[in-house]
C-alpha cells in the first residue's frame, strides 16, 4: 500500500516532496526567499522563512499537486517558473484552464491514472475543499486522494487549503486512508475577513477522529504571517486529545 512506502520530505509552507512507485511529486510549489511580500491591492501576504532547498537544487518533479494557483502561498514565483519544468500538472479545472496544456484539472472524486517507474499505476483523485466559511468566495482548492491501483486499503490523502466541514468528511467514507497530509494553520488574512481560511488545530483532531486508522501530519502551519496557529499549538492540543501517538511530522529535505 502507498502509505506504507510512500516518502515525504518537508520543504516549507505547504511544500512537499512526496516519493512513492520511482515518482516523484511536489505540493504546493514555494520557493521564493523569506520576506517575500505579495501585494494583491486587497491584502499583502508576508513570507517569513526561506524554503528547505531552493527551486535549482529540487531536481526533476514528475507531477505538481496544486491545490489552487491563485494565492501566492500555494504557488509563489519560484514555484510558478518550476512549473514550466514538470512532466505534469494536477490542480482544479478552472486553475488548469490558466495553466495550459501541463495542467489537467480534476473534478471532485474523478481519478487520473500515472504510470510509476516502477510497473504500477498511480491513481491520483481530486477532493473537495473549501477555503473558508461558506458565504465567503475565495475561488475554487483541490485536495488529493493517492493509491496505486487495484489496492483498496492505506491511501494516502492529501486536504489541500480547507476548512473541516462535510466535503472532508466524505473523503473518509470513500477511501481507507492511512495518512493525511493535512494543511493547517489557521490562516487568518485580515482584510479578507476574521474568519479563518485552513483548518484550526481543533479542525486537525477532528479530521484525526474521523480518520481513526491514519496517522496525521501537518503541512502549511508555518512560514506565513497569516498563519495563526504553529507547531507550539498542534502539539499542546494533540497532548491534551491524547492524539500524540498519530501525529508525525515530515521529514527534513537532505
Amino acid at each position: 500500500m502507498i502509505a506504507d512506502e510512500i516518502v515525504i520530505k518537508y520543504i516549507g509552507g505547504a511544500t512537499a516532496l512526496l516519493e512513492a512507485g520511482g515518482l516523484r511529486l511536489l505540493t504546493d510549489p514555494t520557493f521564493d526567499p523569506k520576506d517575500s511580500k505579495y501585494d494583491t491591492g486587497l491584502y499583502v501576504l508576508h513570507k517569513m522563512t526561506n524554503p528547505s532547498v531552493e527551486v535549482n537544487t529540487i531536481g526533476k518533479i514528475d507531477i505538481v499537486l496544486l491545490s489552487h494557483d491563485h494565492h501566492f502561498d500555494n504557488l509563489d514565483n519560484s514555484g510558478r517558473q518550476l512549473l514550466s519544468s514538470v512532466d505534469k500538472i494536477l490542480t482544479t479545472p478552472v486553475g488548469a484552464e490558466r495553466l495550459g496544456s501541463k495542467a489537467t484539472g480534476l473534478k471532485n472524486w474523478e481519478t487520473v491514472e500515472i504510470p510509476a517507474k516502477d510497473g504500477r499505476i498511480l491513481e491520483i483523485t481530486g477532493t473537495p475543499c473549501r477555503h473558508g466559511p461558506i458565504d465567503g468566495d475565495r475561488g475554487p482548492v483541490t485536495g488529493f486522494v493517492l493509491n496505486f491501483k487495484g489496492e483498496t486499503k492505506g491511501a494516502v490523502y492529501i486536504t489541500g487549503d480547507t476548512v473541516w466541514y462535510p466535503g472532508v468528511e466524505e473523503v473518509a467514507k470513500r477511501f481507507d486512508i492511512k495518512r493525511v497530509i493535512c494543511f493547517m494553520g489557521a490562516a487568518v488574512v485580515k482584510n479578507v475577513g476574521a474568519a479563518h481560511l485552513t483548518m484550526t488545530v481543533e479542525e486537525s483532531i477532528r479530521l484525526a477522529k474521523v480518520f481513526d486508522k491514519a496517522t496525521i501530519i501537518p503541512l502549511h502551519f508555518e512560514g506565513w504571517e497569516h498563519f495563526t496557529e504553529g507547531y507550539e499549538e498542534i502539539v499542546k492540543k494533540y497532548e491534551e486529545a491524547g492524539l500524540m501517538d498519530r501525529l508525525q511530522w515530515a521529514g527534513a529535505t537532505e
